[in-house]
């Protein structure tokens, strides 16, 4: 779904100023799994507000803002940021920000959001 996704390590800075297009409102109900190569996943919770929470594969916890430009999605976190095409369906392969082939997909709910 969301086609950065391997975003993990994520991020850009401002917030869409319109309705966030179908994609993303099915990600703010959802959690975004990234399965990297060596099967281990990460997971991101988008927020409505531009903010996102993210677990990576050693489940080291991050959070920052998600913007749109243009057709991408764009995150920040820190001096860091990545961008990536809207995804058009909830699930995909594409290129994690370590350069890695994942698969991406949207799932329903938002367990392990918070720590627990």
């Amino acid at each position: 779904m969301l086609r950065y996704l391997g975003l993990v390590g994520g991020l850009v800075l401002l917030t869409a100023a319109s309705a966030p297009p179908p994609a993303l409102e099915k990600a703010f109900t959802g959690t975004i799994v990234s399965t990297y190569p060596d099967g281990r996943t990460a997971k991101l919770w988008m927020k409505p507000s531009g903010d996102y929470v993210s677990m990576g594969r050693r489940h080291d916890r991050h959070s920052g803002r998600w913007v749109l430009k243009g057709e991408k999605v764009c995150f920040k976190r820190g001096l860091f940021g990545y961008c990536t095409a809207l995804p058009s369906e909830n699930s995909f392969t594409t290129k994690a920000v370590t350069g890695e082939t994942i698969q991406v997909r949207l799932v329903p709910g938002r367990e392990g959001e918070t720590a627990g």
